[in-house]
Parts: C-alpha cells; sequence; structure tokens
C-alpha cells in the first residue's frame, strides 16, 4: 500500500484488539485505552518505521508506553510518601488554606514575571515530565541549550520568588474598617 492513511487504517484495524487487549492486562481500562491509542499515534508518526510484521513492534510501544506510565505514577507515590514523612500530625492540625492561596498568587506572579521561552522549558520538563531529548526537540533546539535554557529558568524563577515573597511581606496588613455608628 502507496497511500499511508489505508497503511495505517490496515494496520489499526488488524492490531488494536490485540494491543488493547495487551494493555488491559497490565493496567486499568481507562488507562489500557489510552496507552492503546496512543500506541497507534506513535505508528502514526512513526509509519515508515514500522516493520512487517507490525505486532511485536506495536506490542513493544505499547510496553514501553506503559513502563513510562507506571514509573511516573511511581514518582508521584514517592513524592507523596515524602511529605507524608516530613509532615507531622501537627502540621495536618494546624494547616491554612490561606497561607496555601497566598503562597498560589505568589507562584502565579512569579511565573507571570518570566519569559515565555523560561515557562516554556520549564513546563516540558515538570508539567509534561519530557526528558531532555524530547523537550529540546519540542523546543526546536538542541539537547545543551535546551538544558541551559532550562537552569537559567530556574534561576530567574526562584529569583523572582524571592522578589514575590519580599514584595508580600512589605505589604502592610489591612485594618478593619471603622465603624461609623
Amino acid at each position: 500500500m502507496d497511500d499511508p492513511e489505508e497503511r495505517f487504517t490496515d494496520l489499526y484495524d488488524r492490531h488494536y484488539r490485540n494491543v488493547l487487549g495487551y494493555t488491559l492486562l497490565r493496567a486499568d481500562r481507562d488507562v489500557a485505552e489510552d496507552i492503546a491509542s496512543e500506541t497507534f499515534i506513535v505508528a502514526w508518526r512513526r509509519l515508515d518505521d514500522v516493520p512487517e510484521p507490525a505486532l511485536p513492534w506495536l506490542l513493544g510501544v505499547a510496553r514501553n508506553l506503559l513502563a513510562k506510565q507506571r514509573d511516573s505514577r511511581h514518582r508521584r507515590q514517592a513524592l507523596v510518601d515524602r511529605i507524608v514523612a516530613l509532615s507531622s500530625s501537627r502540621d495536618m492540625e494546624t494547616w491554612d488554606v490561606a497561607e496555601h492561596v497566598i503562597d498560589r498568587e505568589q507562584a502565579l506572579a512569579a511565573l507571570s514575571a518570566l519569559r515565555e521561552k523560561d515557562v516554556e522549558a520549564m513546563v516540558f520538563a515538570t508539567w509534561y515530565g519530557l526528558p531532555p531529548d524530547q523537550a529540546a526537540m519540542a523546543m526546536g533546539c538542541s539537547v545543551r541549550t535546551y538544558n541551559v535554557r532550562l537552569h537559567r529558568a530556574r534561576k530567574r524563577l526562584e529569583q523572582a520568588l524571592r522578589v514575590e515573597t519580599t514584595l508580600t511581606r512589605a505589604v502592610p496588613q489591612g485594618r478593619p474598617a471603622r465603624r461609623i455608628a
């Protein structure tokens, strides 16, 4: 087949159930369906690299995606475990929502003070969890350039957060309004 759409449609029709079945054995239904779909997104993007027979290659892609998803879940759980280990019951009792709102507002203000490329570099690393080579590809630069951008962006954010914290502490707290009888 010379037409890429026909080739992909045939690939999908022949192998989707097998890929979904494989992922269902290893993950919950919603995660399995997402991984199966993502497997075919990878196949579409790399259609010229898909060998014959395609099923082993597709299952390998699904396996890698499952491992990546599992690693991400383990990292999140490790972070939660660290936070719980470092928090005492007293911390939980004295937890003040207002303090966290102020912290969030400070963080948003600091982020808005950064250049777009700084925010983009950090988003690829933290939000999407892309490794440097993939983030560099997404930003259209070399890995070395990306690493430098990310390092500088983090330094600028740290500095902006210090400034925001200083400004917030310098603003006097409002007094209650006088009541006129």
